[in-house]
């Protein structure tokens, strides 16, 4: 490649398939090849590796999201670099590709981020990130736990000191209860040695998710305008509202609601050919958690938003699922506007609804938020 080439004022697309140790980088000017590097994973290393061959030229670069998170973009940025963070099944790939190097996958990004054809995605502030790094780490201990409750259930069972139809939802009480009556069966030293290490393990796991929530609380606090908005929802309090806010922000970021639906993936999936359209299963991009707590909370908001319940009932001979998802995507689209006019979520009577079938999806718009 010739290194000496002028590239003042001109356009240069970088693609980089960033690794934990290596930047494979791959560069495009007027449509074509111009370098291909590998270098050491160092944020530093590639701006001056971009400064150093491409003196004078707009770059333009991107990478996918992934475990390196957010740290190389905002450090390019902050130099002048205009760079993308894009989703990897945003990335065109030929049906006959069946290689797979670090050097095509740089020189995709390259070509696609040079004919236009890559989107960023929306890239957290760091104070958002840290926050969301809380509730994160809240939903991660509730799973362990979940799962140590099992496998404590599950010991239990294989010796039958619980029966089949035991469905106790686990606490402490429970627990220090169970340890008890094992004691007083008289069994081995070795066998009650592993239940008080299963035991002792979920209520470690609960303490530390009680300082969690203790921060979320403080979290809350300092967001209290949109916190406020978020728990006002019926299915939603304290933990989901804290989750939600982290993910989501104040939604601000969505031009529409078409663009909140395909970032939470409650946006069907679509096969057309002529005359005929058929919708398919939600495409599932973005944040499963997200996805799972709006379920969830429309599970409950059916049964207090009478609204709601209605269009459930007009929905449900699809199946219950979709009528679900149905209902979860218009509830996330009532929070986003009521969010934008900053007034708190209230329950609409069923006269009040307006509806309107749109794009074979029968949306439903409601005038959720009152002043």
């Amino acid at each position: 490649m010739d290194t000496k080439k002028d590239y003042t004022g001109k356009e240069i697309y970088m693609g980089i398939d960033v690794h934990k140790k290596t930047y494979c980088c791959i560069s495009v000017c007027e449509g074509e090849i111009v370098k291909r590097d590998t270098l050491p994973a160092n944020p530093k290393g590639l701006l001056a590796y971009m400064n150093k061959f491409f003196p004078g030229a707009s770059i333009n670069s991107a990478y996918e999201a992934g475990f390196c998170g957010f740290h190389l973009h905002r450090y390019l940025s902050f130099n002048g670099i205009n760079n993308k963070v894009v989703h990897p099944a945003s990335i065109e790939i030929s049906s006959r590709d069946r290689v797979k190097t670090d050097k095509r996958d740089a020189k995709k990004i390259a070509v696609q981020l040079a004919s236009g054809r890559l989107q960023g995605i929306l890239v957290p502030s760091e104070e958002r990130e840290s926050k969301r790094s809380v509730s994160r780490l809240r939903a991660h201990f509730w799973q362990h736990r979940t799962r140590i409750g099992m496998q404590l259930k599950s010991l239990l069972f294989t010796q039958g000191l619980i029966d089949e139809n035991d469905n106790t939802r686990l606490c402490q009480k429970w627990i220090t209860q169970k340890l008890s009556e094992i004691e007083e069966e008289g069994v081995s030293l070795q066998f009650l040695f592993t239940v008080k290490q299963y035991a002792q393990e979920w209520t470690d796991l609960t303490k530390k998710m009680k300082e969690i929530e203790g921060q979320l609380k403080t979290q809350a606090e300092s967001e209290k305008s949109i916190h406020t908005i978020y728990e006002s929802v019926p299915g939603i309090g304290l933990i989901h509202a804290r989750e939600l806010a982290n993910e989501l922000g104040d939604m601000r970021q969505f031009r529409n609601e078409k663009k909140l639906f395909s970032f939470t993936g409650l946006t069907p999936t679509q096969y057309s050919s002529g005359d005929n359209i058929r919708l398919g299963h939600i495409s599932r991009q973005g944040s499963s958690v997200l996805r799972k707590i709006l379920i969830e909370a429309s599970w409950v908001a059916i049964t207090k938003d009478p609204s709601l319940e209605e269009i459930y009932k007009r929905l449900s001979h699809r199946g219950s699922k979709r009528a679900i998802v149905g209902i979860a995507r218009r509830l996330v689209g009532r929070i986003r506007s009521c969010l934008l006019n900053g007034t708190l979520y209230e329950i609409q009577s069923v006269k009040n609804i307006i509806t309107q079938d749109k794009d074979q999806r029968d949306l439903v718009r409601v005038p959720v938020c009152l002043h």
